[in-house]
């Protein structure tokens, strides 16, 4: 297997880990620990997997035609504590990973940038 395709295939299993991480992690939370903050300068569960949701599609969405950070991103409005219920928290982590594609289409084509 050349280098270029076993480079993507740890980072897909890397994500995957990462991600499987979050999701027991997520699994074992109540709807009141997803608000729970350490002090008042903390930022709950939820707001983290808010940010984590738009950064991650800021971040992915297009990766290989725009640089990073999007236009239309309200990087402000992720810090509003306005997920409401541990289903809305998981569906926000969900909808962050599903801008994340890796193809397994020819490895060239990916490591081009």
């Amino acid at each position: 297997m050349k280098f270029e395709q076993e480079f993507l295939n740890v980072i897909r299993a890397r994500f995957k880990e990462i991600k499987r991480l979050g999701d027991r992690t997520l699994e074992q939370l109540s709807d009141d620990d997803m608000h729970w903050r350490y002090n008042e300068t903390s930022n709950t569960i939820a707001v983290l997997a808010k940010h984590l949701r738009d950064n991650m599609y800021s971040r992915w969405t297009n990766v290989f035609t725009s640089d990073g950070e999007k236009a239309d991103r309200g990087r402000d409005d992720e810090f509003e504590d306005d997920l409401h219920s541990k289903a809305d928290v998981i569906a926000a982590w969900e909808d962050g990973w599903q801008s994340l594609s890796i193809p397994k289409g020819k490895s060239e084509e990916y490591l081009k940038w």
